[in-house]
């Protein structure tokens, strides 16, 4: 039984069929990647997965389960978080204020004991703070806890967003090309949170990313698409060499 699986997945837009007949499966604390170039399908699937598109055809599980008809807005309580490709944070609020946006698929009271403050709102509140404090000491934001977001630097932003991905407590986190915009250090450091992220915490990973220094250090297995079909699957050196995935980056022959 594996952990996620897509099966037969298509989506077509009027004539354009984005993704083409994209199977794969990953496994409970794997780092799964999806490499391919601009246009190749990767973020459609991950748009998939969160329930954003509904597939013209095929099949979404999770733990056995189908999701494939499940609404957007519950997506985050079956344990499924992602990142976006540019950066969808709150940039007049705080770092910690974001993070505790995470939480609100956690959050049950009710609307009369919020309005009274009651002592169970009280503790779940405080709940859902050491839960943020958690994520802020895990990803070392200490420093910028109570910083506006539009006062921080680019890099500091995408770790942020990681961190309110975790405020949801994922079993499965989609990162949308974490590395995109960072510097070399900023990206060496966008690994060590990745293999901490798996190894720590137990989650699995889905990972678009065109950076293909972070896929070789950090994913266990890639799945590389081109015009919305697979290409080729397997370790990330195995995939590198395949001859159709270098003729799909370079659009020559090996």
């Amino acid at each position: 039984m594996s952990f996620f699986r897509a099966e037969n997945l298509a989506i077509q837009f009027g004539g354009i069929r984005a993704v083409d007949g994209v199977s794969f499966h990953v496994n409970e604390g794997e780092v799964f990647t999806l490499v391919g170039p601009n246009g190749a399908g990767k973020t459609t699937i991950f748009n998939l997965i969160s329930r954003i598109y509904d597939p013209t055809e095929g099949k979404i599980f999770l733990n056995d389960h189908d999701i494939t008809e499940i609404e957007a807005h519950r997506i985050a309580s079956l344990g499924i978080a992602r990142t976006f490709q540019n950066i969808e944070l709150f940039e007049h609020a705080t770092v910690l204020q974001n993070l505790l946006v995470g939480r609100h698929c956690h959050h049950k009271s009710k609307l009369w004991s919020e309005v009274f403050f009651t002592k169970s709102t009280r503790v779940m509140e405080h709940a859902h703070r050491e839960k943020a404090e958690e994520v802020i000491d895990f990803l070392d934001l200490q420093h910028y806890r109570n910083q506006m977001i539009a006062n921080l630097p680019y890099g500091v932003r995408k770790v942020v967003e990681v961190a309110r991905a975790l405020c949801t407590e994922p079993k499965l986190l989609l990162l949308d090309e974490p590395a995109s915009g960072l510097n070399v250090e900023e990206t060496e450091d966008m690994a060590f949170w990745i293999e901490d992220i798996k190894k720590d915490l137990g989650i699995t990973v889905i990972m678009v990313e065109h950076d293909m220094s972070l896929v070789s250090a950090v994913s266990d297995r890639v799945l590389a698409l081109n015009n919305g079909r697979m290409l080729s699957e397997g370790t990330p050196s195995e995939v590198q060499s395949d001859p159709e995935v270098i003729k799909a980056y370079l659009g020559v022959d090996e």
